[in-house]
């Protein structure tokens, strides 16, 4: 049997249920596992804790696939726990108000490392960990089967990959994707998503509540949307009656696919202004213009992968948030996100505390922000609680 033996003391974490195992905690290891092998992880006593899967080359060794001594992990099991992960989204969500929606989110679906998301007809999928490489064929034909989808696409091209020795996949695992690319609803909207090389999967999920909220905030407003990617948060405040609505985004493609996804609704594109433009420096420029808004939207891409970046993350939400502020006209509204699982949300409110004061503006919590509900958070697992956001207005 492969083992991993853990030091005197350390077995606490896991008889909380938390599910990865550090280098740090390893006393041993027999048997030879290899990457993704299932090891029986033990106390130092001897006493079982939990089935993992290893991963030598990544400081979280090994990831739990269950706690259960009797249990066997091989592809039943898997499939089991993709039939439970769909089934629960099934309930948690209106096929009605959209067909596009995270099915596996990870260490929450007790399936560490792997991602499922849907767009319509298309499901994509990611395998981040060297766990889930391991079984990579039969969790491809799970999701295929149980899913229904006409394409199965992976997006195993993620940063993490390298930090568990993995190389990068990307491609059609089944079937193709559509001729005009892949497409979804959602509130009303719909929007092209690129799967094969857009941000995360394709689109921003977990920002679907929050992209409404904005939505319905924005009537009559004069907004500004930064980092706006593919334009969710701009097309819902369009929907939702702004006055006007300038989007920034440092990438042409990005912008290209927002301008598209508004010609897809009927939306006043008259109200729309895009500018391609480094965030940082645009919002410099635009308070040396004189320029001011009402309602301000700021969802940057991760600043902080892991807990070695926070320092330098921590300093630019700070500098965004100070500047928007400063545009922000009295009783506006600004909306800032962050998506840097190393940054916790009352770290997130030190920073936008201390961009307030040096702002010289009064800002007041009137709103707080989380992922959609099809991205759950396990309470043993609070790494998975990354997406945080508050709503401030200016005094």
């Amino acid at each position: 049997m492969k083992l991993l033996i853990l030091k005197s003391g350390r077995e606490k974490s896991l008889l909380r249920r938390h599910p990865w195992i550090f280098s740090g905690a390893v006393a041993c290891v027999q048997g030879d596992p290899g990457p993704g092998d299932t090891v029986a992880v033990r106390a130092g006593g001897g006493e079982f804790l939990a089935w993992a899967a290893y991963s030598p080359a990544s400081q979280i060794r090994a990831r739990v696939w269950s706690w259960d001594e009797g249990e066997t992990v091989d592809g039943d099991l898997l499939r089991a726990r993709l039939r439970r992960a769909l089934a629960a989204r099934e309930r948690l969500l209106s096929l009605g108000d959209s067909d596009a929606m995270r099915l596996v989110h990870g260490e929450s679906d007790a399936l560490p490392g792997v991602v499922v998301d849907r767009y319509g007809d298309v499901v994509v999928l990611q395998l981040l960990t060297a766990g889930a490489e391991r079984w990579r064929s039969e969790l491809a034909e799970a999701v295929r089967e149980l899913s229904g989808c006409a394409c199965v696409y992976e997006r195993s091209d993620a940063d993490v990959r390298g930090l568990e020795g993995l190389p990068v996949r990307s491609g059609v695992l089944h079937g193709s994707l559509p001729a005009a690319g892949a497409h979804m609803r959602e509130h009303g909207l719909s929007y092209g998503v690129d799967v094969a090389a857009g941000h995360k999967t394709g689109f921003y999920l977990d920002q679907r509540d929050n992209r409404k909220q904005v939505g319905d905030l924005a009537r009559g407003r004069e907004v500004l949307n930064c980092f706006c990617y593919s334009g969710g948060f701009t097309l819902n405040a369009l929907a939702g009656g702004a006055q006007s609505v300038l989007s920034v985004d440092s990438s042409a493609e990005a912008l290209a696919l927002a301008r598209a996804n508004l010609q897809r609704n009927d939306l006043d594109a008259a109200r729309a202004e895009w500018q391609d433009a480094d965030v940082f420096k645009h919002l410099r420029a635009l308070r040396d213009q004189g320029r001011s808004f009402d309602l301000i939207v700021l969802d940057p891409p991760k600043f902080a992968p892991t807990a070695a970046f926070v320092e330098k993350a921590a300093r630019g939400y700070k500098d965004i948030n100070l500047l928007a502020l400063k545009l922000l006209r009295p009783d506006g509204l600004l909306a800032s996100f962050s998506c840097s699982g190393g940054v916790s949300a009352e770290l997130f409110q030190k920073i936008l505390a201390g961009a307030a004061l040096d702002a010289d503006v009064d800002a007041t919590i009137v709103g707080r922000f989380a992922a959609a509900a099809d991205h759950p958070v396990l309470l043993s697992f609070p790494e998975g609680d990354y997406l945080k956001g508050l709503l401030l207005r200016r005094g």
